[in-house]
């Protein structure tokens, strides 16, 4: 008799056995989401705070990036401006042609030696650069003179051509997209390209836009040059293919002696160069050929917070003022380490 009290007795509490084990795994269930949730949220506001942090970072450098640039380009237009003040020819022993080796900027960034943290970045900040004379090149504008195509720059085009074993063909779709593409002089003044005529490119690598195939650009990068008026190929700076090129009747070897007999002592006047040369049949025109720059491209390149930049400008030095007629900005390239 009182073992069947006691089975019925089990038998009623067993429901409310059931609930309470339900409602303590819907409190274990809930508080799990509760921290899944807290955590979520948590994550997500360490990650905007990350990313606010990063974007911070990455606006303070690239404006630290643009003034180092910058400073480092009126640098160099000051370097110019100075050698324009002292007067002579442009040649390759003058400071400006020195290029500025990786150097490590310690103090410009850094101005309170007292911030560790300024100091630690601008001990992690590096620049180098150069000044290079883009009249040491053959000039593609030279190829048309008053609407019509030069034969003395063609001339020398087509023995540049030669040289570095590249199609004729494509010089002569070069010649015809410079003449189209270029304004051409009526009745005093110049007229507007054609709508169909080829865009004008601003340097070196467009060029295919006026016809030439990549390794066609890529082959002449060395010794061509685009610039916005017609240019004389300095003698002083010029390579030994750009001299061969450029001076009808001297080969390689004749080039390369120039070369070395004007590291010695440049060409003060195109008379100097030609008594170098020493062909009276090899006159020196000064359209053509000169011993003085006023095209130069500044390179500056920054390393810093383990990023790369490097910006280009091109400058016109007229007398003693030197402006900017382009600047380019960008990451470090395979092809820029290669010039």
């Amino acid at each position: 008799m009182t073992s069947g009290r006691a089975t019925a007795r089990a038998a009623a509490l067993q429901p409310g056995r059931r609930v309470g084990r339900r409602a303590s795994g819907a409190a274990i269930l809930t508080a799990m989401l509760t921290v899944v949730l807290v955590a979520t949220l948590a994550a997500g506001a360490l990650w905007w705070q990350w990313r606010g942090i990063e974007l911070e970072l990455a606006r303070r450098s690239r404006l630290q990036s643009v003034w180092v640039l910058s400073g480092a380009l009126d640098w160099a237009r000051l370097i110019l401006r100075e050698d324009a003040r002292k007067g002579g020819p442009d040649h390759l022993a003058e400071p400006w042609a020195v290029p500025l080796e990786r150097a490590r900027l310690s103090t410009f960034l850094a101005a309170d030696r007292s911030d560790a943290l300024a100091a630690e970045a601008a001990n992690q900040a590096f620049l180098s650069g150069s000044i290079t004379d883009q009249q040491a090149r053959l000039n593609v504008a030279n190829l048309v003179l008053d609407g019509k195509l030069d034969p003395a720059a063609l001339r020398a085009f087509a023995r540049l051509f030669e040289l570095l074993g590249l199609p004729s063909a494509e010089l002569v779709m070069l010649a015809d997209s410079v003449l189209r593409a270029l304004p051409r002089p009526s009745g005093g003044t110049l007229t507007a390209p054609s709508a169909d005529a080829p865009l004008w490119p601003q340097d070196v690598e467009q060029l295919p836009w006026l016809g030439l195939s990549l390794r066609t650009t890529l082959a002449l990068r060395p010794f061509v040059v685009v610039l916005p008026t017609r240019t004389p190929v300095n003698l002083n700076t010029a390579a030994p293919e750009v001299l061969y090129a450029c001076l009808d009747g001297l080969d390689m070897a004749d080039a390369h002696r120039l070369v070395r007999e004007r590291t010695a002592q440049p060409w003060a006047t195109l008379d100097d160069a030609a008594r170098a040369i020493g062909r009276p049949r090899l006159p020196l025109v000064a359209e053509q050929h000169s011993v003085a720059t006023r095209y130069l491209e500044v390179r500056g390149r920054l390393q810093m917070d383990g990023q790369s930049v490097e910006e280009r400008s091109l400058v016109e030095r007229d007398g003693l003022d030197v402006r900017v007629l382009w600047r380019q900005r960008g990451p470090i390239t395979a092809g820029a380490l290669l010039q």
